[in-house]
């Protein structure tokens, strides 16, 4: 079986079974964290996308409780303005940063906005004149980054840094207390991810950044966004890290491997084997600066759904990826996903955390994935803390395609989603729903998780949506519990070989809400997918749709599970079971707080919702003028004063479109 962990310059054995971390029951709880290098001064702040560098998402912020966060009203609000309209749905994803008594956000052009964190007032903005008109696939931009400059003096300009990437891949580096360009910094204030690259972009839209970039050390680390499933040879994925005061490349590597000598080389075969591209990082980026490393979550090399053209498990590519951050050298690599043929990427920001093992603290990372699975590795060596094991999965039918024959499965911790979806499970509000969902299943393979898309169609479950999906997880390491969100969405997806596509049907069923089609060039076929739902607009699985699960990471057992989100937002005409308790789909992150609290948007429906750590039992939900598919913050200006909650407005698509920034406070 395969190695779970690669060292760098490690020999390679992809034919060998490692043996599998020994469990042991976690005996002592953990009290709330300073982390390393953080200082007691900077608790009340939120100083990276998730709280800080290492991602865990949990604040030590203690003024709303469980027992007082139903008294949480409306604040302030503040308004972009950034409504434009756009060929893609714009998506306000943005988890504002507050450092140094101000607050900073991105809109979804990347415009930079510089808040009083008090009062919401304005204090300055900055655009990089993105184009508006163009057709990029993922209007959004999560949010910035922040730098301090030890070395230049105080009140110098550019001192302290916020760094934004944009949509058509530029990083800018501005200084905080005005919002002007650091002219120092590449070519008066911005560099371009497109220079360099092994494989250009083969059209302008092809080659994004939509995640703020990882800050270690004095560098700042970054991957991009690619569209994956256009042809074999998409652009490359490289992540790299530039200096970030000059601006200038430090080093990059590249998930896909170019050099023989690498560990990883011999699991990519095929025409294509080393000129695929993607494989790229679109996600968050975690830091440790101790270790001198940064946990990279990959993607799917390209095209997403047919791999004959790159046989082989194609290693680095759906993994978390640990590199020396001084040098771009990669210490060890966890696969998640073998030959992935799903879309199924690595989505999710890693989270650096310290649990309980054995009566000592162990320092891991925490994984969510689209496939359901959270796999708990150990930061130093990627060697699964939670044993994990290789399990059969269904093998391909389409000629010159070479599925992985088994595929990486927790045995202690519980699947976050189901893993199949019988015939008898097939699900409807209504007889004729019900009926509805079982003519679009019956036809298709169906032989569980990891089934490959087939000429007949396939019944994908998880989604390529998830399981858990890009929203990622929070961790309180005072109760030791992960809390996930999660989709229970079943999906379509069909290979149609180009000779026997029929335009008519394509030009007929290609829109946002029917059937999406794809020509993957470089290979014989076209990819059709789409969401299974009924006629009602329910999906055909059992609820809840969406579901936010928590794990004990003393145990690996499910603490608890809840419905999130209300299904009448998706599907209005459902009668019956109490719509809060069918769940919804949903996209976003939560948080979590030492009071006790989770916070998460992330549904369809326009509230923000808290929720009691032990229990999962719904504490408060605050309405917002629109969808939230923005992970939340929080943050407090000194120690005594108020503390804020924070969310960005205006997720697109469903979500509905917005343009605001909600700051909750005790009344």
């Amino acid at each position: 079986m395969r190695q779970y962990a690669t060292a760098s310059g490690s020999r390679s054995n992809f034919g060998s079974r490692v043996p599998l971390a020994v469990l042991f029951a976690l005996t002592a709880a953990i009290g709330p964290l300073r982390l390393r290098g953080q200082s007691a001064a900077s608790n009340g702040e939120w100083l990276a996308y998730g709280h800080d560098a290492l991602g865990s998402r949990f604040s030590p912020l203690t003024q709303i409780t469980r027992e007082n966060v139903s008294g949480l009203d409306v604040a302030w609000i503040y308004r972009t303005g950034d409504t434009t309209h756009t060929r893609q749905p714009a998506k306000f994803e943005a988890t504002p940063l507050m450092v140094d008594g101000t607050l900073y956000l991105s809109t979804p052009f990347a415009r930079v906005i510089a808040l009083d964190p008090s009062t919401g007032r304005e204090k300055w903005t900055f655009d990089p004149n993105t184009d508006r008109g163009m057709n990029w696939g993922d209007w959004a931009n999560r949010g910035v980054s922040t730098w301090l400059d030890s070395k230049a003096a105080p009140g110098s300009a550019c001192r302290r840094r916020i760094y934004v990437g944009t949509v058509d891949a530029r990083i800018f580096a501005l200084d905080a207390k005005t919002g002007i360009a650091c002219k120092g910094f590449g070519a008066n204030g911005v560099i371009s991810l497109k220079d360099g690259l092994r494989n250009a972009p083969g059209f302008a839209e092809e080659y994004e950044l939509t995640s703020p970039p990882a800050v270690i050390n004095g560098m700042i680390v970054t991957g991009s966004s690619v569209a994956d499933n256009g042809r074999t040879n998409a652009a490359s994925g490289e992540v790299r890290a530039f200096d970030a005061r000059t601006g200038k490349l430090r080093w990059s590597w590249d998930p896909v491997p170019r050099d023989s000598t690498d560990a990883a080389w011999k699991s990519w075969g095929g025409i294509m084997a080393h000129t695929t591209g993607a494989a790229n990082a679109w996600s968050v980026i975690a830091a440790d600066s101790a270790r001198d490393l940064v946990f990279v979550p990959t993607g799917s090399a390209s095209p997403d759904y047919y791999g004959g053209e790159r046989l082989g498990d194609n290693r680095y590519a759906n993994s978390i990826v640990a590199l020396r951050a001084s040098t771009g050298k990669v210490v060890w690599s966890f696969q998640a996903v073998h030959h992935d043929l799903w879309d199924y990427d690595v989505a999710s920001p890693p989270a650096l955390v310290e649990i309980v093992r054995d009566g000592r603290k162990r320092a891991v990372v925490l994984q969510t994935l689209k496939t359901g699975q959270l796999f708990v590795l150990d930061r130093d060596t990627g060697v699964p803390v939670f044993p994990v094991e290789e399990r059969a999965v269904p093998a391909s039918n389409i000629a010159g395609e070479h599925a992985s024959l088994t595929q990486p499965f927790n045995t202690v911790i519980p699947p976050l989603s189901p893993q199949s979806l019988s015939l008898d499970s097939v699900w409807g509000p209504t007889a004729a729903d019900r009926e509805a969902c079982l003519a679009q299943i019956r036809p298709l393979r169906n032989d569980g998780v990891f089934t490959p898309p087939s000429l007949e169609g396939t019944l994908q479950v998880p989604s390529n949506v998830g399981g858990a999906h890009w929203g990622g997880l929070t961790f309180d390491p005072v109760h030791n519990i992960a809390v996930i969100p999660v989709n229970r969405i079943p999906a379509f997806v069909q290979l149609i070989p180009i000779e026997k596509l029929d335009p008519a049907e394509v030009s007929q069923n290609q829109s946002r809400l029917g059937d999406q089609y794809t020509r993957m060039h470089g290979t014989p076929y076209v990819m059709r997918r789409r969401m299974l739902t009924s006629p009602s607009r329910a999906p055909c699985t059992p609820p809840p749709w969406g579901a936010l699960v928590a794990i004990n990471l003393s145990t690996g057992a499910r603490e608890w599970e809840v419905p999130l989100g209300d299904a009448s937002a998706i599907a209005p005409g459902l009668a019956g079971t109490s719509k809060t308790q069918l769940g919804a789909p949903n996209l976003g992150g939560p948080i979590a707080t030492a009071g006790g609290v989770v916070f998460i948007g992330a549904t369809m429906d326009p509230v923000l919702r808290a929720f009691d750590i032990k229990t999962g039992r719904e504490l408060w939900k605050g309405k917002l003028p629109g969808g939230a598919r923005a992970t939340p913050m929080t943050y407090q200006l000194s120690p005594g004063g108020k503390q804020y909650v924070v969310i960005s407005v205006g997720g697109g698509d469903e979500w509905g479109r917005g343009d605001y920034v909600v700051a909750f406070a005790l009344r």
